[in-house]
């Protein structure tokens, strides 16, 4: 086990294994997540870094009074991972590095990929209920305004909102039936997979 950080609330754990897609980093995710074994819907978030070749790193809230073992951390992240858990660090610098630039932006840029409520997301859902169910605050339209409460947002079970500056935004794309549906899909079909 690790030591908690001391933060007075939830703390961030930061992993940084130079994911190279959004889909890897969601497998990553939920490997770590299961080797952490929090219970509920604790917020997991993914977010791009710069540092060397641009990729993708993960953060994880960790709710006050949970412990972490690093080990298990490494373990499903991989030998060459960073990680960052308060003043300890572990793996190459440059994973570190990454890792704790993940953490910098945890809250307040990223994309997250479990939350609270996130669970109560699925097939189809009003504007309103994702509202009121989770821990998105904002349903937005690709290029407009805020989704009207009553519009129905076909999920495909894929709800990936972002944090812009704190708030947790939803972005949707018109579908069929002047209904909306989130503008990442899951399983993204691979520009030029063949070439």
């Amino acid at each position: 086990m690790s030591e908690r950080p001391d933060s007075g609330g939830p703390a961030v754990l930061g992993v940084d294994a130079g994911t190279g897609s959004q889909a890897e980093a969601d497998h990553l995710l939920a490997a770590v997540a299961g080797g952490l074994g929090l219970a509920g819907e604790p917020v997991a978030a993914t977010h791009f870094v710069r540092v060397g070749t641009p990729h993708v790193a993960l953060t994880f809230e960790v709710p006050d009074g949970a412990e972490v073992d690093l080990a298990a951390v490494a373990a499903a992240a991989g030998p060459e991972a960073g990680i960052v858990w308060g003043a300890a660090r572990r793996g190459p610098d440059e994973r570190v590095e990454g890792a704790l630039a993940a953490v910098a932006a945890h809250g307040r840029t990223g994309r997250l990929v479990r939350f609270p409520g996130v669970g109560s997301l699925t097939g189809t859902v009003t504007v309103r209920e994702v509202l009121e169910r989770s821990a998105v605050t904002e349903v937005s339209v690709l290029m407009g305004a805020a989704a009207a409460p009553d519009t129905e947002v076909l999920t495909r079970d894929h709800v990936r909102p972002e944090w812009r500056d704190g708030a947790v935004v939803l972005v949707v794309q018109p579908a069929v039936g002047g209904r909306v549906a989130p503008f990442e899909v899951p399983n993204p079909t691979p520009c030029c997979g063949d070439h």
